[in-house]
This record gives C-alpha cells, sequence and structure tokens, in this order.
C-alpha cells in the first residue's frame, strides 16, 4: 500500500470520477472509500476509465455503521463489491466502533480474510481502548488503523501502540480541513524550504511513517499534495512540529463510541 493516497469523501458523481482519473494520472495508487459515502461506484467507474491497471491501484472501502453485526457485515461487503464492480478489495475496514457490534463486525471481517474474499481487513477511528478490547477476540491483526492525525492531533501513544503490532496507521483529514495553515510555525517551514503548508503538513506524517489521504478535486490542490517526496523535514523541525499537538478535532471524537 502506497504511504499517500487519496481520500474521497464527500465527493459525488462526476466530480468524484473526474477527481480520482485527475488522481491516478498523477501517480495516486491509493484510493479510499466508504460505504458511507456513498460513492463506490464512481470510484469504480473512475478506476476502470483511468487506464490504470487494476493490480496498480490500492482500493480501500468501509463498512457502514448501519451494517454491524455478522450477517449484515458480510451482506454489506457483497454490496460494495457490486457497487465498485472491480475484481477484487483490497482493503476492508470497519469504519467506526459501534458499541455492542464490534466483535461480530471483526469476525465477519475474519471471515472474509480467511476465505480470501478480501486482501487485508483493518479498522478505523479505533484508539488504545477499542484495540486492546479487540486483541481479546481477534485471530487477526488489523493491518491497518485509520484515524484523524494531524501535528494538531498528535496521537503519539497510538501511533507507538500500533507500531509495535506491526499495524499500521493512516491519517485522514491530515490537513485539518485547513484550518491551521496559518500557524506561526507551519508559515515559517513552508517559507524555509519552500513548500505549502499542505506539503510540510503531508511531510510530516509521511516522515513518520503514517499513512496520510487528503481530500481533494482540485487539480493543482492533487499535484501539490502528491509533491512531497522532493525534501525531507529536519529532526529538529519535526520535533517542533510534533509539539503542535493541542488534541485538535475536526470529525467525531471516537471516545464517545466506548
Amino acid at each position: 500500500m502506497p504511504l499517500l493516497g487519496l481520500g474521497v469523501y464527500d465527493m459525488h458523481q462526476a466530480e468524484a470520477e473526474k477527481a480520482i482519473e485527475t488522481a491516478l494520472g498523477i501517480g495516486y495508487r491509493l484510493i479510499d472509500t466508504a460505504a458511507m459515502y456513498n460513492n463506490e461506484k464512481e470510484v469504480g467507474n473512475a478506476i476502470r476509465n483511468s487506464g490504470v491497471h487494476r493490480n496498480e491501484i490500492f482500493v480501500t472501502t468501509k463498512v457502514n455503521n448501519t451494517d454491524h453485526g455478522y450477517e449484515n457485515a458480510l451482506r454489506a461487503f457483497d454490496t460494495s463489491m457490486k457497487n465498485l464492480n472491480i475484481d477484487y478489495i483490497d482493503l476492508y475496514l470497519v469504519h467506526w466502533p459501534i458499541r455492542g457490534t464490534r466483535e461480530d463486525t471483526w469476525k465477519a471481517l475474519e471471515y472474509l480474510c480467511y476465505n480470501q474474499m478480501v486482501r487485508a481487513v483493518g479498522v478505523a477511528n479505533y484508539l488504545i481502548p477499542f484495540l486492546t478490547e479487540l486483541e481479546t477476540y481477534a485471530s487477526l491483526v488489523p493491518v491497518l488503523n485509520q484515524v484523524e492525525f494531524s501535528p494538531f492531533l498528535y496521537l503519539k501513544d497510538l501511533l507507538n501502540y500500533c507500531r509495535q503490532r506491526n499495524i499500521q496507521l493512516q491519517a485522514y483529514t491530515p490537513l485539518t480541513k485547513g484550518k491551521k495553515f496559518k500557524d506561526p510555525l507551519i508559515v515559517e517551514l513552508s517559507n524555509t524550504y519552500h513548500k505549502s503548508p499542505a506539503q510540510i503538513i503531508l511531510r510530516w506524517n509521511i516522515q513518520k511513517g503514517v499513512s496520510a489521504i487528503p481530500k481533494s478535486a482540485n487539480p493543482k490542490r492533487l499535484q501539490e499534495n502528491f509533491d512531497i517526496f522532493d525534501f525531507e523535514i529536519s529532526e529538529a523541525d519535526m520535533h517542533k512540529m510534533d509539539a503542535l499537538n493541542e488534541y485538535f478535532i475536526i470529525v467525531d471524537d471516537p471516545i464517545t463510541y466506548l
């Protein structure tokens, strides 16, 4: 799986297809969608129309919150396969840790993986309490945990926990929806490295070994977000960025699902 990908939350119809095709043309090879986003059909269309071989593209989708439970999750997977209309799904995630159904839902994902119906399974929005609970009943370790993560929401303990267990951490909303682009340190580093605030933040993620799936339908932004592999932030500046953490949450706090 590439560390950098495209998130397609809140993209629909022609906008979604065009954005994905543009991203694939730029060089993106990771596309992240979800049943909840109601755009799996557009993702599949864009992949088929892109001219890029299917085996070069890593596709992630997720179980919707309304489809938790063993049988429900299996049916939801079938629906996602039909909507995407691609040969296989690379990674299937539990989207949110819904109370009371987490175990049955995970068991369904294990069934899909053991029967080679999906290549890998993982979770999203699982903080440490959810992961420790998962360990009590799981026979498979999730390969990935997708959470909101940025220098301003630096979940260091979670990152270390996942590293110790070979769980890849992946950041959604890594760019804070632009709300922190004017932070003095981000502006300073942007000037120092001659890179945009978005590129500085994404580079921080990548140097942490954290996958990032920023969302954009703008061709210029798509290119900008992808151009982060020709520079490196110094260790001293990385430490400065670590100190930006203020538990700045944009989406729901998963801890409320305990």
